[in-house]
């Protein structure tokens, strides 16, 4: 019920603030659970995927230290979020993703590269999908990326991709990886490109440098 809530919540203060985001090729999406990957472009994309992707729910990363402040814990606790250590991930960084998965009716949201500043996919994206038996499918976030941009109303394009199968019996090496992070980074640049042939992106931290 709370997750429900928040996304309203959510959906309405986006609606007011920006008032414009338009969500592509939602037939793609599984019926069953999955996980939603996207490069990390602005600290609001998740919400927009979350969004885009409803009526589905979804679980989340949060580092760790978030979890600290009582309220926020509460907030992130109710809205299906999980702490992670990101500078010493455990065990609990795979088996808390891969149970929910299996056992709770919610899919994931993760970012490969980890954080809005890096473009490297890393590869536990794989290993969860490979436990957890879901398919990893593809999205991507054009549009404003600083909450000052968004005031502007500029347009917010979310576009989902084909889903990408990783063969839970076959072996989880760095050639598997590498072949699907591969599939995952051209898929990000296909559906980049339908939205706008002549989309690059840049990260506002390093241009105002």
């Amino acid at each position: 019920m709370f997750y429900s809530f928040i996304r309203v919540v959510a959906r309405v203060i986006l609606f007011l603030i920006n008032g414009n985001a338009h969500y592509l090729n939602k037939e793609k999406l599984p019926a069953k659970n999955y996980i939603l990957v996207g490069p990390h472009r602005t600290w609001f994309d998740m919400i927009y995927f979350a969004l885009g992707a409803a009526p589905k729910k979804f679980s989340f990363m949060a580092k760790k230290e978030l979890f600290k402040n009582s309220i926020l814990r509460f907030i992130l606790v109710h809205a299906n979020a999980f702490p992670v250590d990101r500078k010493n991930p455990g065990p609990s960084a795979i088996k808390t993703p891969v149970r929910w998965l299996q056992k709770r009716d919610l899919s994931l949201i993760m970012f490969p590269s980890g954080t809005r500043h890096s473009q490297k996919l890393k590869g536990g994206v794989i290993l969860i999908a490979k436990l957890a038996k879901v398919p990893i499918v593809p999205a991507v976030y054009q549009g404003p990326l600083t909450f000052k941009q968004l005031l502007t109303r500029k347009k917010v394009i979310i576009n989902f991709g084909d889903p990408i199968t990783v063969d839970p019996k076959g072996k989880l090496n760095s050639e598997l990886e590498q072949k699907v992070i591969a599939e995952m980074t051209a898929s990000f640049k296909k559906l980049d490109q339908e939205i706008d042939p002549n989309f690059i992106y840049q990260d506002p931290k390093q241009a105002d440098k």
